[in-house]
């Protein structure tokens, strides 16, 4: 496994915002907007876990990879799905919830066009993301404990990347393992990782800074 990059100087959170934004039904997706201290170079949309089980922008995991993208520059967005805090709304078993993310995709956008897209999303949430990729471009996409055993994961349509716990109680490994090899991506696998990555919170976001940093912020 290659080696995460040391956070870049410069590039330290600099707090966020809870914003309220508009979809085209008139409903509103809650979302916390992080910005890095140093100019941003870029935008980072992370998608939180089941909402029926617990999932919100504040998951420790979701959290985790909203310290990743902000280390390497970029900007962190991360909705709340509908049905979850203040997003209006219901559950919609991924459908209404990929045009969620699709509302504040564009809303962000529009405030920054000139930034390039990364997509992370966990478990049901990797599964929301993997959907929205083929409707936003998009640099990369960092599905992290994709819950392949349980929503259907066809071909990703942008580069990615699958991060994913070798002792996930939720997702096997091996069935992660046998998508990847079908679809020819690159898979990594945290030793000793449970599907929330108790005890590995860290390691999982050094390994998620070392897809999203630039290879000239790395050090030997």
């Amino acid at each position: 496994m290659t080696t995460a990059p040391q956070a870049p100087v410069g590039l330290r959170p600099a707090g966020g915002e809870r914003q309220l934004i508009a979809r085209d039904d008139g409903g509103l997706i809650e979302t916390l907007v992080e910005t890095p201290s140093g100019v941003a170079r870029g935008l980072a949309l992370i998608a939180h876990p089941h909402p029926l089980h617990g999932g919100s922008l504040d998951n420790k995991v979701a959290t985790i990879l909203a310290r990743a993208a902000l280390a390497c520059g970029l900007v962190a967005v991360r909705p709340n799905f509908r049905g979850v805090g203040a997003s209006t709304g219901t559950f919609d078993h991924g459908i209404g919830e990929t045009e969620d993310l699709l509302a504040v995709a564009n809303e962000m956008g529009r405030r920054h066009p000139q930034l390039p897209w990364s997509l992370l999303g966990f478990s049901f949430g990797a599964y929301v993301q993997h959907r929205l990729a083929s409707r936003l471009e998009a640099q990369r996409l960092i599905l992290v404990g994709p819950a392949v055993t349980l929503y259907p994961f066809g071909p990703p349509p942008v580069p990615t990347t699958i991060v994913h716990g070798e002792a996930d109680e939720l997702i096997p490994l091996a069935q992660v393992e046998a998508y990847a090899r079908q679809h020819a991506i690159p898979l990594i696998v945290l030793p000793a990782a449970g599907h929330f990555f108790h005890g590995q919170l860290i390691a999982l976001r050094e390994t998620v800074r070392s897809l999203l940093c630039p290879p000239s912020s790395s050090r030997a």
